[in-house]
């Protein structure tokens, strides 16, 4: 395929920053023109240059100053997340806790970047000499970051990239930049050499300037189109893609019924259903599910939504009017097609109830894409061979949880889901920062976590002597 030549932008826009909830302006950064992007990555490839020499200790000790500062400033991260985005103030402080775990844990990584040593003399007539095998940087990481952890997504991107002596360029989310643009700040006080980790604001005409710069490995979340364009656009460049899912939870008759209903309302209702891995699709089989609806909807009712910036709210807003406006959109279609809605499917503004729709099917786009929002669709099954090959026909495979203790059926599911990861007892929203994380098909390429994330940002070396 052929692009077409792209369309230089000189701009001196701001981008504006609105509240979710209440719609008012929470601040503003400057929106990078083409040129300015270009001269960011070019500042970065010098910075890079003379860091790719410095030692896993001193990168373990910048990462670990970062992560001094972030705690420092934890409380007006958090309050500029819930500002941003809508996300809970809980929620917000949960994420800037987790955010200095990824950098130390970066740093930490730094100082297990082993290479290996092979001997070449191992078939006949070989040659007697030993290959040592080594990791260095790649250079120049464009990490593109959403919405949705605007400071604890980035720093699965900028800790291992630092970590394996690279530099980094960030274009955060417009949704949501501002927590980014003072995580990036931080870096300089924390000593952080000049250059080495820059910002650029903007929309998708920025992502796109940011992959056509002389880059030399892009990290992207977001969605598959987004990543698509990103991938034609920078070429042969190795891309990092998450790019969301469709995540199935399955609860199977012998399950802890209160505790499958408890974790299906806090993986999916967490920042209004706006995660990746978030509960999508709620498999539920026919021997449970009147005593697990039932138990579903008392919770349900009792979650509370409302202001974000209060701490007795559970649930805040979605990120914008066309968000909720689609969430409506495919309820509406869903219940054409015979869907029933228990409880909630209505929304003042961007504040959703908290929904929960039986009897979905597969081919509603409520289920068939990936949904944005407060909903738990629920699919009753009998047979889990069908029910998992339901799963395994969607375009996407990030995770999947299942709450059962018979183990032939675990057996089952982690050998037959095509998903990049399977949580047993737990919903697909799970992830320790240092596991990878990452899906198959549509969820995108490559692995996150920050012990392989180095490894993925680094390049092997190979010297036989």
């Amino acid at each position: 395929m052929t692009l077409a030549a792209p369309v230089l932008r000189a701009q001196s826009a701001r981008v504006t920053v609105l509240n979710p909830f209440s719609g008012a302006p929470v601040g503003d950064v400057p929106a990078a023109s083409d040129a300015e992007v270009q001269s960011t990555v070019l500042r970065a490839k010098q910075a890079a240059a003379a860091f790719r020499a410095t030692t896993p200790h001193q990168r373990r000790e910048l990462l670990n100053r970062l992560a001094d500062l972030l705690a420092r400033d934890a409380e007006i991260l958090a309050q500029t997340i819930c500002a941003e985005m809508g996300k809970t103030i809980t929620e917000a402080r949960n994420e800037t806790r987790r955010a200095q775990n990824t950098l130390r844990l970066s740093g930490d990584a730094a100082t297990f970047l082993d290479g290996e040593v092979m001997h070449c003399a191992i078939v006949s007539g070989g040659v007697d000499r030993q290959a040592v095998v080594t990791h260095v940087p790649v250079g120049v990481v464009a990490a593109i970051t959403p919405f949705n952890y605007p400071v604890n997504l980035l720093c699965h991107k900028l800790g291992p990239a630092i970590a394996a002596g690279n530099a980094v360029v960030v274009k955060p989310s417009p949704k949501a930049p501002l927590a980014a643009d003072h995580l990036v700040g931080l870096t300089v006080e924390a000593g952080f050499p000049q250059d080495l980790v820059q910002v650029v604001h903007g929309g998708a005409d920025t992502a796109l300037a940011l992959a056509r710069a002389p880059i030399d490995l892009l990290s992207f979340t977001g969605g598959p189109q987004g990543g698509l364009a990103l991938k034609r656009a920078s070429g042969l460049v190795r891309c990092l893609m998450e790019l969301g899912g469709n995540d199935p939870l399955f609860v199977l008759p012998d399950a802890d019924l209160d505790l499958a209903a408890a974790t299906a309302i806090g993986h999916r209702y967490e920042i209004a259903g706006q995660s990746c891995a978030a509960v999508k699709k709620l498999y539920v089989h026919d021997a449970v599910a009147e005593a697990f609806t039932g138990i579903l909807l008392d919770k349900v009712a009792a979650h509370r939504f409302g202001d974000p910036a209060d701490p007795a709210t559970q649930m805040g807003p979605v990120i914008d009017a066309t968000a909720a406006d689609t969430i409506l959109q495919r309820l509406a279609g869903a219940q054409a097609m015979g869907a029933r809605l228990l409880t909630g499917g209505t929304a003042q503004g961007t504040l959703m109830a908290p929904t929960v729709i039986a009897d979905v099917l597969p081919a509603m786009d409520l289920v068939a894409q990936e949904t944005f929002g407060p909903v738990l669709a629920m699919r009753q099954f009998a047979d889990l061979d069908a029910a998992m090959a339901e799963v395994n026909a969607s375009d996407y495979g990030l995770q999947a949880g299942v709450f059962t203790n018979d183990h032939a059926a675990i057996r089952k599911l982690t050998r037959g889901l095509q998903v990049g990861g399977i949580m047993v007892n737990e919903g697909p929203d799970f992830r320790a920062e240092h596991v990878p994380f990452g899906g198959v098909k549509s969820s995108g390429l490559g692995r996150e976590g920050v012990r392989i994330a180095i490894r993925e940002m680094s390049e092997p070396r190979v010297v036989i002597d």
